[in-house]
């Protein structure tokens, strides 16, 4: 007699898809109480899930505190440069470290490989080993980091709900099988 395997399961630090999706949209409201509440949920998954957080969900969180911090007007403007920049900084060299290979690869190579623009590198670059930037600046890599991730990942998450009205189909299938690596096990 044949038995019957149980499907296999995955152990994660969210009670379910409502609660996922219910941070996701916390995160991109623009809501900075919203935001705020699902930070705060993030952190409860990072206590409960350490390491295996996925790195998207860890770098998204961190932009958005950027912005919340920024909205609440209690840090100065340097404050707020270093902790944009540290942000900025962490997430460029986390995704793209994941596409180092042996032979050290250029990181505007590697970022332009998966699409985070050039001028973004240049910001890590001054923000890691130059003169620290305008605030302006931090504020306008930040939006551009979190709204490429909301393309990238949690957009793909939710099946696309996230995407622009005006994106067609072909261009999104030409993206998901540009950066299919960004589908792996470390991004779920």
């Amino acid at each position: 007699a044949r038995k019957r395997l149980k499907p296999l399961r995955t152990v994660v630090a969210w009670r379910g898809r409502a609660e996922w999706d219910q941070v996701m949209v916390g995160l991109y409201c623009g809501d900075s109480r919203l935001q705020q509440d699902a930070l705060d949920r993030v952190s409860a998954w990072k206590s409960r899930y350490g390491p295996k957080m996925p790195l998207a969900v860890d770098c998204t969180a961190e932009l958005i505190r950027c912005k919340v911090l920024d909205s609440s007007g209690r840090l100065k403007s340097h404050e707020l440069i270093l902790s944009y920049g540290l942000a900025l900084v962490r997430f460029v060299n986390l995704i793209t470290e994941r596409k180092q290979k042996m032979v050290s690869i250029p990181l505007r190579q590697l970022a332009r490989e998966v699409d985070i623009p050039v001028w973004v590198v240049d910001l890590r670059h001054e923000l890691t080993h130059g003169k620290l930037p305008r605030l302006a600046l931090c504020r306008k890599g930040c939006d551009v980091m979190l709204d490429w991730l909301r393309k990238m990942y949690w957009s793909r998450q939710l099946g696309n709900n996230l995407c622009e009205e005006d994106e067609d189909e072909e261009e999104e299938q030409e993206e998901v099988g540009a950066n299919a690596e960004l589908d792996s096990d470390a991004w779920e």
